[in-house]
This record gives C-alpha cells, structure tokens and sequence, in this order.
C-alpha cells in the first residue's frame, strides 16, 4: 500500500507538470494534531488528542482549480468510560492507519487560500489499548471489556473537507474527515458482541491541522 502511494504520488507530479507555466506542482510535508470521535450511540465517546503527517502534491488542474493528492500516516485517539474493578475511569484507544486522498481544491485567493473537499480511503489495523485496560468493563456495555472492541473495520471510505492557506512556501491546512462506513462493522464477528443483541455502529470524525512546508 505504501509503495503504491508513492508511486501514485510520483505519477501525479510529472502529470501536473505537463500543464505549463501556470502550473504550481508543489510537493508538500506536513506534519500537526488530529482530535479523533467516533459518532455511535454504543459508547459515550471522548476525542482525544493524536498526531498526523506525511506528504502530498498539489498543481493546477482548471482555471482556478488544483488537484491535491497525499499520503498521510495519523496515530488517533479517543476514550471510552469504564471500570476497573471498582475504580471508574476512561480507557484510551488508539487508530493507527494510513490515509491516501485525492481531493479538488478551489483556488480562493492564489499562492494564500485554498478549499479543500473530496474523499479519503484509510487503511487502519486493529485499535491498540494499553495492555493493563485490556480487561476493563465498558460501562454503556457492561457485557463487554476494552479488548472485545478492537478488531474494527479494516478500510474505511471518509469525506474530507478543510481549508489551506498562508504563504507560498508553509501554509496551514486544517480539515474534518467524516466516515462514510461503518468503523464498527467488524465487531458483528466478536462473540461476546453477539451476546450483547445489538448492532454496533460508528462513524469516524477527524478533525487535523497542520503546517505544510512545500518544497
């Protein structure tokens, strides 16, 4: 997977500079904070704080229309109150995954402001907690612990939308990614899940920022 989206990001740059004087063909690296929730009515969910990075290419398209495309590598997190024999508290899960985008992007002010909208295929593992929460009773789900909700959903479709903006050389990109499947669609195979008679649903809600030094 990674080796494709290098290459991907490779064919989209030479292409970009196909269009002439007008082209802006930039590569970018960027790196910033991501706030991962999770909108489900089985768990009371806590965003947490996490980190996003990697690369992207961006030139002209049409008019003032560009093309954007990157790879990005985000460690996520959120929470989810629980119960520790008798102790109450929240147990942190983490999303690592891989995230390639191809999105259009509006040129609103040239070289300063651009708006961003289009979709994202993530590819994440299984959710990693603490191994010392690994037995903790989910408290909306009391028939369950921490480590019977890791085994998500393995490719996820999300839709993002955000700004990017500032100066030629380092801009500000900030953005929402929102889940267009269901990020728990996986647990239907846990049996103790089974046990539970109800259908768990997720849907993912990214929020990043970050600052993009384009080369």
């Amino acid at each position: 997977m990674k080796r494709l989206a290098l290459v991907l990001l490779l064919i989209s740059s030479v292409a970009f500079a196909q269009r002439g004087y007008r082209d802006s063909n930039r590569i970018g690296i960027g790196a910033g904070i991501s706030k991962l929730n999770i909108y489900t009515d089985n768990f009371s969910i806590t965003p947490e704080q996490g980190w996003i990075g990697g690369l992207s290419v961006r030139g002209n398209y049409y008019n003032n229309w560009q093309m954007s495309f990157g790879m990005f590598f985000t460690d996520s997190n959120f929470s989810i109150p629980s119960r520790k024999g008798l102790l109450q508290t929240q147990t942190n899960f983490k999303m690592s995954a891989v995230q390639i985008y191809i999105v259009p992007s509006y040129v609103a002010i040239e070289d300063h402001l651009n708006l961003e909208f289009g979709p994202v295929l993530q590819v994440n593992g299984k959710l990693t907690i603490n191994k010392n929460d690994e037995t903790n009773v989910l408290i909306d789900q009391p028939g369950l612990i921490a480590k019977d909700i890791v085994d998500v959903s393995k490719i996820n479709a999300n839709f993002y939308i955000g700004v990017n903006g500032g100066i030629k050389n380092i801009k500000a990109r900030v953005g929402y990614q929102y889940g267009l499947t269901n990020f728990f669609g996986n647990l239907k195979n846990n049996d103790n899940v089974k046990l539970t008679g109800e259908k768990f649903k997720g849907n993912i809600g990214l929020m990043s920022a970050q600052i993009t030094i384009y080369l």
